[in-house]
């Protein structure tokens, strides 16, 4: 089961869209808050096996055609994801100025990871948010305030952080570019 644990948020989210329920549907029915529904749909956190039993129920689906629509490991020492699988994800609604392009999410042994581009636009708005994962960002352009607890750092082009992402985070681009960073989740 390990092999699926980073493909669950999508797997929930795109089940949820094609049944044409809300997030909040899902958590009504699944008793838990939207804001877990939304948080395990982004990837920020990984349901406990009861949460995710009832959700699975709560989207209506049997067991066996969740787990069909989420990408197995291919036996290898290696994985690859190829350009043409990358796709554009949707975190926070109410985030303006963020653009995750998700390029590589995989589960390889026991360390789960997923990496995405970062594009965060000037005068960006966003909440600080909490990840079941560590951290890794790696500014490619621009420059980056984050905002990690209460404290709050700089990143420059070519500059790297790592943190725990259950601290809560938020970038600021306070500069007239946007800045662009690689994001890697380390789920442990």
């Amino acid at each position: 089961m390990e092999d699926y644990l980073i493909g669950i948020g999508k797997r929930i989210k795109q089940i949820r869209k094609n049944n044409k329920k809300t997030i909040n549907d899902v958590a009504i029915s699944a008793g838990v808050t939207a804001g877990l529904i939304s948080r395990i749909e982004n990837g920020r956190t990984i349901p406990s096996l009861p949460v995710f039993l009832k959700i699975v129920g709560a989207l209506e689906t049997e067991m066996t055609d969740f787990f069909d629509g989420i990408p197995k490991a291919n036996g290898h020492n290696f994985l690859v994801t190829r350009k043409d699988e990358q796709s554009i994800i949707e975190k926070e609604d109410e985030a303006v100025g963020f653009s995750y392009n998700y390029i590589f999410g995989k589960q390889l042994n026991s360390v789960g990871f997923e990496s995405v581009l970062l594009e965060v636009q000037p005068n960006s708005e966003r909440d600080k948010v909490v990840t079941d994962a560590f951290e890794f960002k790696y500014i490619l352009t621009g420059e980056c305030y984050y905002e990690i607890g209460d404290q709050e750092v700089l990143l420059k082009e070519g500059d790297s952080i790592f943190f725990d992402g259950r601290i809560p985070h938020v970038p600021i681009n306070r500069g007239k570019v946007p800045s662009k960073m690689l994001v890697v989740y380390f789920f442990i």
